[in-house]
């Protein structure tokens, strides 16, 4: 009778064993799973394509760049006087527009000067007003130039104090 009573119990505990190691291999099967589809699904652009041809294209789309040296700008702000520091390269589409930013240097450093100028501390401190910024920069640039357009902003160096 104690031998049936140790066969019985070693039996269950054979099974329990067969049943943790059945959910462990479930479990890993829906963890490599998982990651390969989250992978997948991670390496998506917005618009349906995989991320490298996204990025390929964009290599492929970026036009000629024109560095605008440091500005140093008053910023509005009631209690305390505020300092915008920012350097910024414009993206344009031909060089034909590169040539014509650099002849309208001064222009166009005045437009920005001016822009930035009557923007406050709040306004400049958090990420939607930055790219607000960078979509009113870039309006005003379009305005000014003849030979084509700006294709983007970037603010290589954006510091408040």
């Amino acid at each position: 009778m104690a031998d049936e009573e140790k066969q019985e119990k070693g039996g269950g505990k054979g099974k329990l064993i067969l049943i943790i190691a059945g959910i462990i291999v479930v479990l890993l099967f829906v963890g490599v799973a998982a990651y390969f589809l989250g992978a997948n699904s991670s390496a998506k652009s917005p618009n349906g394509g995989d991320e490298e041809s996204a990025q390929s294209q964009n290599n492929a789309a970026i036009g000629p760049m024109v560095d605008i040296n440091d500005f140093i700008i008053n910023i509005l702000d009631k209690n305390e006087t505020r300092y915008l520091k920012a350097a910024i390269t414009i993206e344009v589409g031909s060089e034909d527009t590169a040539i014509e930013i650099t002849e309208r240097m001064a222009q166009i450093r005045d437009a920005i000067l001016l822009l930035i100028g009557n923007k406050t501390f709040a306004e400049l401190s958090d990420l939607q007003g930055k790219l607000q910024l960078r979509a009113e920069i870039i309006a005003r640039l379009n305005k000014l130039l003849t030979t084509g357009k700006v294709k983007g902003i970037y603010f290589t160096e954006f510091v408040v104090q």
